[in-house]
């Protein structure tokens, strides 16, 4: 049986560790040296890495990935020394296994097992599959995950995501004032992190199927119906509130997110057949659009002698767009969330469910809701789903909250 031991042999602050095997046959005593890649600072080596009860995080984090390579590196070199004849065994021998744990799968050898880490390996990964949005939430996701290591004292591992950490996780984040959707949300990232783990060749718990809570209640999204819309445009505003008045009818009849009708402009249109159509692309699918100038954009544009609104700020479109629904006394009370703050100057924000006149709750997005929820039913379903760029039926329908009982029930208006 053979043993195998990591060594700190240079005088330098950092260098790479030596592996030593050690191994007895026939009554004789063997060992042999080689150098490995594995790089770690002559301080941690001597001072920290066998410390029991690491008393910082980052200790713990660099004890986590420097076992987790010692450990591969030792399983690599024990499974070829099992195969091996005794007479092959020697410090060439050992040295030529290192270099070929370093030039197997090296994909694999790079990838983190640390959750954290491991998100943004990720982000490299997917590269331009993902638009910078999704990395901003990867990234929320990622800064939530840091904050409850630091409390937890615990350092996340891929291999250990599982129920027990679920629950752990559900716990903090309740505590933390945050709303159970967002959670869900977060699952859901997380879940995602090691389903693509998993792809990599990481180990992960054979329960990770189970990484998900179900919302009791749901909360549904607000839209503006066609007599809102109606009450909306006769209302008196502004120059100001009159410009982002534009852009919800805009939005309202085109069923876009703010990320492409705010960045709409003239070029966009051509003519076919004496119709107008409207061709861009949309910044989060990178799909191509045409869609067409509904009579009621159209209206707009010929108000604003042939141009789109002047384009401004998302935060500012979403505060100017609660003053128009107000002044235009858009305020029936619904059950919906916003984001309050938790405590005086605390700086922090969650979304506090409850009973709100709706022009509380609106926001950029109610545009591209009210386009599909006001016109299901009245317009092909296909058609909807051409004009919002949803990929399929079903996303649509959950979309626009339609389960298939309101689905079924549907049906009898045409029998």
């Amino acid at each position: 049986m053979a043993t195998i031991n990591f060594l700190y042999r240079s005088t330098k602050e950092q260098a790479p560790l030596n592996i030593r095997l050690l191994f007895r046959c026939e009554g004789v005593d063997y060992v042999y040296g080689a150098k490995t890649l594995l790089k770690v600072d002559k301080e941690y080596w001597e001072k920290y890495h066998d410390q029991k009860r690491p008393k910082t995080i980052e200790i713990a984090n660099r004890q986590r990935e420097v076992n987790a390579e010692i450990n591969d590196i030792q399983n690599f070199v024990l499974n070829a020394f099992e195969k091996a004849l005794p007479s092959e065994i020697d410090k060439v021998w050992l040295q030529t296994k290192i270099d070929s744990y370093y030039n197997r799968e090296p994909d694999k050898v790079r990838i983190p097992q640390g959750l954290i880490q491991f998100v943004d390996y990720y982000i490299q990964e997917k590269g331009n599959d993902i638009t910078p949005s999704t990395v901003k939430k990867l990234n929320v996701v990622k800064h939530k995950l840091e904050r409850y290591e630091k409390e937890k004292k615990v350092t996340l591992l891929i291999s250990e995501i599982n129920e027990q950490f679920k629950n752990n996780f559900i716990a903090y984040c309740t505590k933390e004032n945050y709303a159970i959707g967002t959670v869900q949300r977060d699952l859901v990232f997380i879940k995602t992190f090691c389903n693509y783990a998993y792809e990599k060749g990481l180990e992960v718990d054979r329960n990770l199927s189970k990484l998900r809570i179900k919302v009791k209640k749901e909360i549904k999204h607000p839209y503006l119906s066609l007599l809102e819309l109606e009450q909306i445009e006769k209302a008196e505003l502004s120059d100001s509130l009159s410009n982002v008045r534009d852009w919800l009818i805009i939005s309202c009849y085109t069923g876009q997110r703010i990320s492409d009708f705010m960045n709409f402009n003239t070029s966009m249109i051509r003519v076919e057949n004496g119709k107008s159509l409207l061709e861009f692309r949309q910044k989060k699918t990178n799909k191509l659009m045409t869609i067409p100038v509904l009579p009621k954009v159209m209206e707009v544009l010929e108000k604003r002698g042939g141009e789109f609104p002047n384009k401004i700020s998302d935060q500012k479109y979403n505060d100017y767009l609660k003053e128009v629904c107000k002044k235009a006394k858009i305020n029936q009370e619904i059950e919906g969330s916003k984001k309050t703050e938790i405590g005086a100057n605390s700086g922090k924000y969650r979304k506090d469910e409850g009973v709100y006149e709706k022009w509380e709750l609106v926001s950029s997005h109610i545009g591209r809701r009210s386009f599909a929820t006001n016109f299901y039913g009245k317009i092909p379903t296909s058609h909807l789903i051409f004009m919002t760029g949803h990929t399929t039926e079903r996303m649509f329908l959950e979309y626009i909250g339609k389960s298939t009982k309101d689905t079924a029930l549907e049906l009898f208006n045409y029998f």
